[in-house]
């Protein structure tokens, strides 16, 4: 049973044609077989393992949905996530800082949206003070007392982190101290550098002895850090996902071999050890992990994520370095399309004349005409497809008692409405309109 809140995110987003960020289980088709093994590393993560996954797929085979599956069963467990798309210009892979501060913009917990890292920061402050109080030897109305045995804590917690990042604890120190004296101005300040925002006053740096910005090694112990009071503070770890890494394939070919070599220096450093509770997750096209302008450029990181997929599909092992998701089948999609429908009908008073006009029939053949007039590529259609059928179909069936899908509606995608890819994939760039008709 979906709440009325969890109803409304999906098909609002489904509208838009985008993926949900919640409620994805109610959605996933064909990627069960994978479930168990994730759920076997998600616990390997919060054992205090650092685990690396790569995920394979063609465009249209549900990439940004699979991560995004992965995050909501993460934060079920008790995991922090978050998730950063790679682009040349924003978030480029070889800029750890960028990487860092899009991840921190977007951290979230299961009892918090998206945004949540001063409350993470602030929760981790008063597990140490209650774990200081515990110990019986502070009173607790004797707060500058208080202070310095939590800032000693924090200190304790965080040795490994200080001795390659001092600037990570004198931060959170300075955080602490301002918040303490009430100075909100200069505590939020000092979290929005931990969180890697640049351009922090300077005086504000001053105020805690810290200089300059994040740079990229300081972004990459400041990750630690954070995983480490993630954990510190009950947390099971931190999921990340880092969706649409073929990117690298456009950029300049200095900017791509950076970009490559970060990769595969983070997968060096979790097998070291460096990232504690962290499963850090990572998608891309099958051109990216096998064409000459990806992954096969740096031997080294070629050689760490290579999985033989030249057995049949059915024989992936779930538990290998790197999988590929099913390409979406005709049946595959009917079967979405049947849940989506299922779930709008379920919260609209217009839920038994929905299941009469959109019965199973309808949806087939929507979803053929929609595969079908997009060059037979099943994969392209789905985002068009719900698109169409949520917002053009049962929009309209919910909201006018008269309107029968087969009678009044005429298929209809403009160039103007779908991306790049799928420009590309189904050969339409350049042209205006493409009628389509059940």
């Amino acid at each position: 049973m979906i709440s009325p809140a969890r109803r409304a995110e999906i098909i609002d987003a489904l509208r838009r044609g985008t993926v949900p960020g919640n409620g994805l289980d109610a959605l996933a088709v064909g990627i069960d077989r994978f479930q168990p093994t994730l759920d076997e590393e998600l616990n390997a993560a919060q054992a205090g393992r650092g685990v690396f996954k790569a995920v394979r797929g063609e465009y249209g085979s549900g990439k940004t949905f699979f991560g995004r599956w992965l995050q909501e069963r993460a934060r079920s467990r008790g995991f922090a996530t978050s998730e950063v798309q790679v682009s040349e210009t924003e978030t480029p892979l070889h800029r750890m800082e960028t990487i860092y501060r899009r991840m921190i913009e977007r951290i979230c917990t299961a009892d918090s949206g998206i945004g949540s890292f001063r409350g993470i920061i602030d929760g981790w402050f008063y597990v140490l003070e209650q774990d200081v109080l515990t110990e019986g030897s502070i009173d607790p109305n004797d707060e500058p007392a208080l202070i310095r045995a939590t800032d000693e804590l924090m200190e304790s917690r965080l040795s490994a982190i200080s001795r390659v990042a001092p600037a990570f604890s004198a931060a959170l120190r300075g955080y602490r101290q301002a918040i303490a004296r009430a100075d909100y101005a200069l505590a939020e300040g000092l979290v929005n550098w931990v969180a890697g925002q640049p351009n922090v006053a300077a005086q504000i740096r001053r105020s805690a002895g810290i200089k300059g910005d994040i740079d990229h090694f300081g972004a990459a112990n400041f990750l630690a850090g954070v995983v480490t009071i993630l954990r510190d503070s009950g947390y099971a770890g931190l999921a990340l996902v880092i969706d649409e890494v073929e990117t690298l394939q456009r950029m300049r070919a200095d900017t791509r071999e950076k970009g490559l070599n970060a990769l595969r220096q983070w997968i060096d450093d979790i097998d070291a050890g460096r990232y504690p509770g962290l499963y850090l997750l990572i998608t891309g096209t099958p051109a990216f992990y096998d064409g000459p302008q990806g992954v096969q450029r740096l031997p080294p990181l070629a050689q760490r994520i290579h999985t033989d997929f030249t057995a049949e599909p059915r024989f992936d092992n779930p538990r290998a370095v790197q999988i590929r998701l099913p390409n979406f089948t005709l049946p595959l999609l009917c079967e979405v399309g049947c849940k989506v429908r299922d779930i709008y009908a379920e919260g609209s008073p217009s839920h038994e004349r929905i299941a009469q006009s959109v019965n199973d029939a309808y949806v087939r053949e929507l979803a053929q005409a929609v595969a079908g007039k997009l060059g037979g590529k099943v994969g392209v259609a789905p985002r068009i497809f719900l698109k169409k059928l949520v917002g053009d179909v049962l929009d309209r069936v919910d909201q006018f008692p008269d309107f029968d899908p087969h009678q009044h509606y005429a298929l209809t995608v403009a160039t103007a409405e779908m991306t790049l890819a799928e420009q590309a994939s189904t050969g339409v760039v350049g042209l205006d309109d493409i009628e389509l008709r059940p």
